[in-house]
């Protein structure tokens, strides 16, 4: 049976919106709502929660128990400058597994579905004869100017309608899905040398940066509950 782990790391110290990960959102936690998602999932068989707070440890154990896996970030990957890629780096060698998919508890409305049906896709027999690891992005059709306001994806002189734009893509940061080889094949980098783009919503890509999205994110999730449920 192929394991698929999941690497959900938190940070204590948050600058923007503090204590954000144990903040209530909608009567939970904020790190509850992906946790629960990932649990859902019928795939992944281990959750790896990566963290420096002792607060977050707590909270886990208490609310999560053995359903979960608490790993005490080592202090030299501690703080606010250090790389994902070495936090991730710090799980994939200590926690052996055939495929890894890691996200951020700010991606409160990210589906279980989402994460199934990209799980789903790696697994495809074909799928590593093309590419290494996903990584999940937001399509992006409208006009966008870089920093000294020059056209970037469209010509001004021509203002054709946005959903007739070349779409881009954005990646959203929701979740990436890779095995120990590419990792290490690709320098330490969660998205591979052959990564494949794992389109989804906008509504369910929304991360939380700051109280802004906090307070939208929020309003999103309880108005969708609300309609799943009429």
């Amino acid at each position: 049976m192929i394991k698929v782990t999941a690497l959900l790391p938190m940070k204590g110290n948050s600058e923007r919106v503090p204590n954000k990960n144990l903040k209530d959102f909608s009567g939970k936690p904020l790190y509850h709502r992906v946790l629960d998602t990932l649990l859902d999932s019928k795939y992944i068989s281990a959750v790896v929660i990566n963290t420096d707070s002792e607060k977050i440890k707590k909270d886990a154990l208490e609310s999560y128990g053995d359903k979960i896996v608490i790993h005490d970030r080592p202090i030299e990957i501690q703080g606010d400058l250090v790389s994902m890629n070495k936090v991730i780096e710090n799980d994939v060698l200590r926690f052996e597994s055939d495929i890894y998919l890691q996200t951020h508890s700010t991606n409160p409305l990210l589906t279980t579905a989402s994460i199934d049906n990209a799980i789903a896709l790696f697994l495809e027999p074909d799928f590593k004869d093309n590419y290494d690891s996903i990584f999940s992005v937001t399509k992006i059709q409208t006009r966008l100017y870089d920093e000294n306001g020059k056209a970037f994806n469209h010509n001004p002189q021509k203002l054709i309608r946005t959903q007739d734009l070349p779409p881009l893509f954005e990646e959203n940061s929701n979740f990436f899905i890779f095995t120990k080889e590419s990792f290490m094949e690709s320098g330490l980098k969660r998205i591979g040398k052959k990564p494949k783009m794992f389109e989804i919503d906008k509504l369910e890509a929304i991360d939380i940066d700051d109280p802004q999205d906090f307070l939208i994110a929020e309003t999103l999730y309880k108005t969708l509950r609300k309609e799943s449920t009429e």
